[in-house]
């Protein structure tokens, strides 16, 4: 591998049941910070989103140490970010034969984990 090629490890959790937009705001919290401060942020984050992200970022953190041999004490989050998956759609009853639509929305995240630059 050459020297200025800059090592990254991701992870990805596909269709996750929690909407996009509640799982944006969790991965906002912790962009860009180191994964101690991430890790503290996301077990005192009192929502799914967060539990889901959690889990996530340890799934990084082990591809980094074990598949890139990256030591874990210098990640930072690089990127991270939630997008939307498929919907499940579903009826629920309604009153005189209705039907009414229930979406259960469904999200991507990916994770992306770097080593800090020693200067």
């Amino acid at each position: 591998m050459p020297e200025n090629e800059v090592k990254e490890a991701r992870a990805i959790a596909r269709n996750q049941r929690v909407s996009s937009r509640k799982a944006k705001l969790v991965v906002d919290l912790i962009r860009g910070k180191t994964l101690g401060e991430a890790l503290s942020i996301l077990a005192l984050t009192p929502n799914k989103a967060a539990r889901i992200t959690d889990k996530l970022v340890r799934s990084a953190m082990a591809n980094a140490e074990n598949n890139h041999g990256m030591d874990p004490e210098k990640l930072y989050i690089d990127q991270i970010y939630a997008d939307q998956g498929p919907t499940m759609k579903r009826y629920q009853a309604g009153p005189q034969g209705r039907a009414f639509p229930i979406r259960k929305r469904t999200s991507h995240i990916t994770v992306i984990l770097k080593e800090l630059e020693e200067e």
